[in-house]
Parts: C-alpha cells; sequence; structure tokens
C-alpha cells in the first residue's frame, strides 16, 4: 500500500484529484487543507509518504512553506500553483519538487496526478546508466533517485551487456554516453536491440559532441531519445518520465491482447503462442510436463441463484488462489468462462499431485464475501502428465480426464499419463 499526501485549500481541486486517483489500486489517499493539518498528518504517519501534490499558496503558509515541510521530510512531490511568475518558478526550481503544474485548466488537475503516478511506478522501476564519466554518472544517479527510481551503474558498455545478461531485474531504461572506450554507446545501442524491443527496453543515449548525425544515427539505430550534455536536471526527469510512460503505453496494449479483461489472466492465444515454446523445450530434453484443466463445479447455480455479478467474482477468484499456490514460471490462461488452463515444467506426477491437491482444498475450504453474501464452491481437474505429440493433445487429454472428473463426482482430481 503507498501513500499519497495531498495539501491544497480548494474543495473543488480535492475532490478532482481524489476522482483521478479513483482507479489506482493499493493507494491510501489523505488529503488535508492547510500547513498546519498537513504538518500534523505528517508527524501522525512519521513522513511516511511516497508522493504529495501540495498547493504552494495555502492561506496558512502562502510562500511555499509546505513544500519545504515535505523536503524535510524527504517526500517527493508534485506542486499545483494558480500562478507562475518568473521570480516563482526560480525558486521552485532550487527545492526538490518532481513537477510544477499550472492551475488554469480542467486538464491540469489531471496532469497532475499523472506526474504523482509516475512517481509511485518508479519505486518499482530500474534504470541502467552505461558512463566511463564517474563525475557524470554521479551527477545522473543523483537526478534518477531523486525520482524514487532504483539506479545501476556500469563504467563500459562491455559491463553494460554482461549485467542486462545475468540480472534478474527488469531494467526499464538505459542510459548510456556515446564516447567510451571499446565499443561506444552508438555499439552498445544496435548491440542491445538485437535482443531487445523498443517496447522491452528504453535507451536514452547522452553526449556532448555537436554533431547532428550522432543524434540521427542513434534514433535511427534504436535509441528512444537523446540528450545533449551538459543538460539541466529538469531536461532529464522530463525525457526520463515521458519515455517511461511510452514503455508503460506499450505495456498496457501488450495486456490487452495478451490477457484476459474480466480476471487479468493470460487468454487462450497467449497460452498457445507461449506454451508451444516450453512444449517444444521439453520435447529437446525429453522431459516431462502436466497440462490441468478446472472448472468451477455447478457454476451455473451461482450464475441462476446469485446473478452473473456473483459469477464474475467467482471467476476472478480462481486467478486470485492459483496465484498464490503456482510458480512464476508456470503458464496459467483463462480459456473461457469458468475455465482455466495451467501448464506447468520441470515438476514429477507426484508433485502435481500434491500440489492440485492442496489447490482443491484451498477452494474447497475458501468463502467469497461479496456484499452481504458468503458464497463457497468446489473445482474439478483435469491432468494430462508426460510429454504427447503436441501441445493441442496434452491440452485435449486433460480436458477428457476433467469430463470424468465431473462425470464421478466432482471436486476432484484425475491424472492422466500420457
Amino acid at each position: 500500500m503507498k501513500r499519497v499526501l495531498v495539501v491544497d485549500d480548494s474543495k473543488t481541486v480535492l475532490k478532482q484529484i481524489e476522482i483521478e486517483f479513483t482507479m489506482c489500486k493499493d493507494i491510501e489517499l489523505i488529503m488535508v487543507e492547510t500547513y498546519k493539518d498537513a504538518m500534523k498528518k505528517i508527524r501522525e504517519h512519521q513522513g511516511d509518504f511516497n508522493v504529495a501534490l501540495l498547493d504552494l499558496n495555502l492561506p496558512d503558509a502562502p510562500n511555499g512553506e509546505v513544500v519545504s515541510l515535505a523536503n524535510a521530510h524527504n517526500i517527493p512531490s508534485v506542486i499545483l500553483t494558480g500562478s507562475l511568475s518568473v521570480d516563482t518558478k526560480a525558486n521552485i526550481q532550487k527545492k526538490d519538487i518532481l513537477a510544477y503544474v499550472l492551475k488554469n485548466s480542467p486538464n491540469s488537475i489531471r496532469l497532475a496526478v499523472k506526474f504523482a503516478q509516475r512517481a509511485l511506478k518508479n519505486y518499482d522501476t530500474n534504470i541502467l546508466i552505461v558512463d566511463d564519466s564517474k563525475l557524470y554518472r554521479g551527477i545522473l544517479s543523483k537526478l534518477v533517485q531523486e525520482m524514487n527510481i532504483n539506479v545501476f551503474q556500469v563504467e563500459d558498455a562491455k559491463e553494460a551487456l554482461k549485467f542486462l545478461n545475468t540480472t534478474k531485474e527488469k531494467i526499464s531504461l538505459v542510459l548510456t554516453d556515446y564516447e567510451m572506450p571499446g565499443m561506444n554507446g552508438l555499439n552498445l545501442t544496435m548491440k542491445l536491440r538485437e535482443n531487445f524491443d523498443k517496447d522491452q527496453l528504453g535507451i536514452i543515449a547522452l553526449s556532448n559532441i555537436d554533431d547532428a548525425s550522432i543524434v540521427s544515427d542513434f534514433l535511427r539505430y534504436g535509441a528512444n531519445d537523446f540528450i545533449n550534455k551538459p543538460f539541466t536536471k529538469e531536461e532529464v526527469l522530463i525525457r526520463i518520465n515521458s519515455n517511461l510512460e511510452l514503455l508503460d503505453l506499450f505495456s498496457q496494449i501488450t495486456d490487452m491482447a495478451n490477457k484476459d479483461f474480466l480476471t487479468g489472466a493470460y487468454n487462450r492465444r497467449y497460452f498457445y503462442d507461449s506454451g508451444k515454446a516450453i512444449f517444444l523445450k521439453a520435447k529437446r530434453k525429453s522431459d516431462n510436463l502436466a497440462v490441468a484443466m478446472l472448472d468451477i463445479d455447478k457454476f451455473k447455480n451461482i450464475n441462476d441463484t446469485y446473478g452473473h455479478d456473483v459469477g464474475d467474482e467467482a471467476i476472478k477468484e480462481i486467478k486470485k488462489i492459483l496465484d498464490k499456490n503456482l510458480r512464476t514460471s508456470d503458464l496459467m490462461a483463462r480459456f473461457g468462462g469458468e475455465e482455466f488452463c495451467i501448464l506447468l515444467e520441470d515438476i514429477t506426477e507426484e508433485n502435481v499431485s500434491q500440489l492440485f491437491e492442496k489447490i482443491r482444498i484451498g477452494f474447497e475450504n475458501n468463502v467469497i464475501k461479496v456484499d452481504d453474501l458468503e458464497i463457497k464452491y468446489t473445482v474439478s481437474f483435469g491432468i494430462a502428465y508426460g510429454l504427447a505429440e503436441s501441445l493441442e493433445e496434452m491440452v485435449k487429454l486433460s480436458d477428457d480426464a476433467l469430463y470424468d472428473a465431473k462425470e464421478n463426482g466432482r471436486n476432484q482430481i484425475i491424472i492422466k499419463k500420457v
């Protein structure tokens, strides 16, 4: 749960901000109207806020004192202001802030919240800085860390390639210098694009060379953006945020294509696309696989008795319980209705039996609360274990086993060996 502090003396602004945050999950929104109340809330929570949206001119703090308060407690802040003179802008930029937004249009609040949401996402974002200059690595690292982004540093392209090939961390952006000993930044960019598309890894190039052709070459061969040295803090922040937003957009589009809207599980198409690679690897190594098919017992009764909205909650509960019990390497997808399919590799038949018995009992004992209702249901499993001629054949065998489990009384597991 991430905590957001909002300080503004306008009830209209506070309501707009609250509405903009409505769709955000796992957010605790704390809203106050005065500097005094902001100080009280910061003290109450011991400064534990992930981001703040602050009105620059409050009745009891007209000169931006609330910004200094947030700075003193290391709270990343987005500033809202009704006007912005040259002197005010200069004073704001001296403070440690993420962005400032003029409250001059209905879209202003949406923009400010967008900056805050980006800051919240940054806590889970990783950036790699590649530069042979210790000075510039330090400057960039400090700027990026001020955005609450996790930073990794290497001093040349060779180290960068080694790091990206071995790290378990998901790197979103690479910031690379152009002139480096050995492989330069342009060649590093070309090398990275052999393995990472633009929607997987962003690359921002940096250089102090005054040559327009270098910029063109970087963009031609795969860089997402280019920053000239020396740079300003504001320029770096804006470009990094813009590129991260673009990567988020790519991710959302991919999710829309590959994931089921109701549950967030992968869809049938993605299961077969990704599952075939897993199947071919197992085929080469002569390894066994498990394909499990499950659905809710007597699901029609839930829909008929409680309605389709409750039925949807029952389907979403399948994803939640499976997520708690499956490994990250297991491929799970919603095939349609209340039917889900799971592909597991590197697992023995005995462990398959134990795992799905644990899951079956989990469903049997689970209670779903929807408004004033408490609902329980069981599920049946059909599992194909071994290695058939194709993934499609294993799915069919698991479906046949599921049918047998239903015919034999439901709430049970049937495993068919291939």
